[in-house]
């Protein structure tokens, strides 16, 4: 992956409906490069997909943090579909290192993220846990 390609995956990161036209006269390439490169990005599965961002997703959540939780024994996958099951959960991480999952949390009050926090803690198998507030944010993905 060259730096062309690279910024044509950050204009389809800011508008993925843009179209063959928009992206070559922002990108300063043809339209026949722009879909090559597109349709190669595609078929070597550096993109997988397109979704849909609902207004629901990019819609600020007073209240955000980071849970980090370490899972005792093998219950990972048990844990990991209750845990895309709470609405409060907003994405569920899998990682290495010290933790074995992080969950962001986006929910309207600290009350109801306090309440979340406890409810993922009896959550059986789920061993330790630390949790950072997000403060504000600095870049979107």
């Amino acid at each position: 992956m060259d730096i062309s390609d690279r910024k044509l995956i950050a204009a389809l990161r800011e508008n993925a409906r843009a179209s063959l036209s928009d992206l070559a006269q922002s990108l300063n390439m043809s339209r026949t490069t722009v879909r090559t490169r597109l349709e190669r990005l595609q078929a070597r599965g550096d993109i997988v997909g397109f979704s849909v961002v609902l207004k629901e997703d990019v819609a600020e959540m007073p209240v955000r943090g980071l849970m980090m939780i370490a899972i005792a024994g093998q219950g990972t996958a048990r844990i990991t579909r209750r845990l895309k099951g709470m609405s409060e959960v907003r994405r569920v991480h899998s990682t290495n290192g010290r933790w074995d999952v992080i969950v962001e949390i986006g929910v309207d009050t600290l009350e109801v993220f306090d309440q979340t926090l406890n409810a993922i803690r009896e959550i059986d198998g789920v061993s330790a846990s630390e949790t950072s507030l997000l403060l504000s944010t600095k870049k979107r993905a």
